[in-house]
């Protein structure tokens, strides 16, 4: 294991509670229920076979279970993978890295990658990450990608009230580079543009490329709101603005989350 991989590893097992995530905060509810949504339209029928590649906990393979799908988790991370297995209902997950995934050519109906280009910093990386996930699909299967906006940061901070001199800083330097600042809390992460989202599908061979923006331009006033009387009303409007404006063009990088979708190649 490299010391990058090692790094986000600890992060994941010492630091930061990922089962817990979706459930926290105003933004992550926006982001489970539309990648739901998403997924549930993109996806073959049930029972087809899904990889969830860097799966986490099992958040998303738990609702595809349910919804009759034979789910497979991979995750770089082994209490993930503990976690995933251990929950109910329980998943066949094993530890594996995105780029170099343990499953046969044309395996699975559909692919997930839901969590590992938010952690690999080099293109190159992300890159055979994508094809990886092309090469264990079969032809004309889908694949859904997830990535973190390059402007996700600085927008939760205003809505969080903790943007500071810091902050404009380094809202500055993300208009050139996406490299996570480790200091910010998080850890071993790149942030996206929506440009180079869809040129790195494109290299990697993804066909049909649509981006999504997963919350949604409303998320950073549900944020905002949480604490107030109108909590839930402002939850809803975001909620059904980001399903009108999901694929939006002009919109789509407001979103905390990316979502690409398309499918592997006709061989």
């Amino acid at each position: 294991m490299d010391q990058v991989t090692g790094e986000i590893v600890t992060f994941y097992e010492q630091r930061y509670d990922e089962a817990a995530r979706l459930d926290r905060r105003p933004q992550c509810r926006l982001e489970r229920i539309r990648t739901l949504e998403l997924l549930r339209e993109l996806l073959p029928a049930a029972p087809a076979r899904v990889l969830d590649v860097g799966g986490g906990p099992g958040a998303y393979a738990r609702e595809l279970l349910t919804d009759g799908y034979q789910v497979r988790l991979v995750d770089l991370v082994p209490l993930h993978v503990k976690q995933a297995r251990e929950g109910q209902p329980p998943i066949d997950a094993v530890v594996g890295d995105a780029r170099e995934l343990p499953e046969a050519d044309g395996s699975q109906d559909a692919t997930l990658l839901l969590g590992p280009l938010y952690h690999l910093q080099e293109r190159g990386d992300r890159v055979r990450a994508l094809r990886e996930a092309i090469r264990v699909t079969r032809p004309g299967g889908p694949i859904a990608a997830a990535v973190i906006s390059r402007f996700a940061g600085p927008i939760d901070f205003v809505a969080s009230a903790r943007f500071d001199e810091r902050m404009v800083a380094e809202s500055r330097r993300l208009l050139t580079d996406g490299v996570n600042d480790g200091s910010t809390g998080f850890t071993q992460a790149y942030f996206h543009r929506v440009a180079e989202l869809t040129a790195e599908c494109r290299e990697a061979g993804l066909a049909d490329v649509v981006i999504h923006g997963v919350e949604g331009p409303g998320w950073p006033a549900a944020e905002a709101a949480q604490h107030g009387p109108h909590a839930e009303k402002i939850f809803e409007a975001a909620l059904q603005v980001a399903r009108v404006y999901s694929a939006e063009p002009d919109l789509v990088a407001a979103s905390g989350h990316l979502l690409a979708v398309g499918t592997a190649p006709l061989r």
